[in-house]
């Protein structure tokens, strides 16, 4: 797998550069590929009357999270080619860390062997617990419907990630938390989370915030981003109301949004939702769709 987010990254701070009329010195590392390496991960169940922290810390490569592990925490295989790329699994109590093992790249990485191989595929039991995801330049691909989440936190930087909740979180959730940097994220069926509260926050990148789904109970929900093209969707029929405060931002509307001064709002029937939107500079784009 070729690896586009460095790229990107890498061309942001050349273009900064070339902008702003600095010189930036990056320093050179020089990594070692081998032969793809599959190892499986198996996490029991875990017996404990408080629910799970499960923490999954992962560098650069290859994320696919879905539900389908039976009689486990989770369950899933991890393919590399970089010694320092091998997987530690540490269970500690209730909590219980995943992450890509230790390797550093400091400044530019030099891969001498051809492209570099780090690929995750996880599937997640039905025990109640807290995920967190912490992860750096990667591509993600995470379903996430039907589990039973008490609380998700994403913190990443330059990524292309699309996270879904095809169907109804089994408990309700306190808080979703998605905190990115430059990156494209999409999430899908929010309203399937069962959140109380739903916090976005990214830096220059694309956003789509989805709430399709079974909403069950009012959701507030903030949105802040910097230079950023931001959509939200909602579907027909869910009482909603969007308080936008956007800078240089321009707000594109269609469906059934209407507009008073800088607040849009949509009727409809049942919960709830409620939609703080900060944008630095760029483009809203409410629709229905």
């Amino acid at each position: 797998m070729q690896y586009k987010p460095l790229v990107f990254i890498l061309s942001i701070l050349l273009l900064t550069s070339l902008a702003c009329g600095v010189t930036i010195n990056l320093p050179v590392s020089d990594v070692k590929t081998g032969p793809t390496v599959t190892e499986e991960i198996v996490v029991p169940e875990i017996e404990s009357t408080e629910p799970v922290d499960l923490m999954i810390e992962f560098g650069a490569g290859e994320l696919n999270i879905q539900p389908g592990a039976e009689n486990a925490l989770v369950t899933g295989t991890v393919s590399y080619n970089i010694v320092d790329f091998k997987p530690d699994v540490l269970v500690e109590g209730n909590q219980v860390h995943l992450s890509t093992g230790n390797l550093e790249i400091k400044g530019i990485p030099i891969i001498n062997t051809g492209d570099f191989k780090n690929e995750w595929d996880l599937q997640l039991g039905n025990s109640p617990m807290n995920l967190s995801v912490s992860a750096g330049a990667y591509n993600g691909n995470i379903e996430l419907g039907g589990l039973s989440l008490l609380s998700v936190r994403f913190t990443d930087g330059a990524a292309e990630v699309d996270v879904q909740f095809s169907e109804l979180n089994q408990v309700e959730m306190d808080t979703l938390r998605y905190e990115t940097g430059a990156s494209s994220v999409e999430l899908r069926g929010l309203a399937n989370t069962n959140a109380a509260s739903v916090i976005f926050k990214g830096g220059a990148g694309d956003y789509r915030l989805d709430f399709s789904g079974d909403l069950q109970r009012d959701m507030d929900v903030t949105v802040d981003s910097g230079m950023s093209s931001v959509e939200i969707i909602v579907p027909r029929g869910v009482t909603a109301r969007v308080l936008y405060d956007g800078g240089l931002s321009n707000v594109d509307l269609s469906g059934d949004w209407e507009k008073t001064g800088n607040d849009y709002y949509q009727e409809g029937t049942g919960p709830r939702l409620t939609i703080n939107v900060n944008i630095g500079a760029g483009n809203l784009s409410l629709s229905n769709r």
